[in-house]
């Protein structure tokens, strides 16, 4: 039942692609039942003012069409248990970075820092992170997640409130 809400609840908010993900094997003893879920970081090559308030983060009610910034991954949804994220950052010229934050809903604000641009790290009960990453360059992060929601944040300044994030369902 938790499956059927969470899925309809991302097909409401237009992530239509919905599809379970599968358990792979990752190299090394501690991931090695470890799902993965491919994350690219990406600019949509729009010059954009990062000093404001785009307001297009979660619960933010901006226009997700106006989106200057986006992460982009393979999977809406994963098995509970270890989930290993790897990044890479197809940008040209921009640095980001990717957090993973437990949410309750879409409607739920993250804890945002207006004077910073950015969302409170310590406010968000971040998980984990693969920290900034130059343009062109992976990270990656194995991390164990329980069932729920879970946005992927880019947390440079203006960087989120651009809309660069995504929601992620672990079932």
């Amino acid at each position: 039942m938790l499956r059927k809400v969470i899925l309809l609840s991302l097909v409401a908010f237009g992530l239509s692609q919905v599809s379970a993900g599968n358990a792979a094997d990752v190299p090394g003893e501690a991931a090695a039942s470890a799902a993965v879920v491919n994350v690219r970081l990406v600019d949509l090559g729009h010059i954009v003012d990062l000093s404001k308030n785009h307001g297009l983060g979660i619960g933010m009610k901006g226009d997700m069409s106006k989106a200057h910034l986006k992460i982009e991954a393979d999977k809406f949804a994963v098995p509970a248990g270890l989930i290993t994220f790897k990044v890479v950052n197809l940008s040209a010229e921009m640095e980001h970075e990717m957090l993973v934050v437990p949410i309750n809903s879409m409607e739920t604000p993250l804890p945002y820092n207006g004077l910073e641009n950015r969302v409170d790290e310590k406010a968000s009960g971040d998980v984990g992170e693969v920290a900034e990453l130059a343009p062109g360059k992976a990270g990656e992060l194995t991390v164990e997640l329980r069932p729920g929601l879970y946005a992927l944040i880019c947390n440079i300044p203006g960087h989120y409130a651009a809309g660069m994030w995504r929601v992620l369902a672990v079932q």
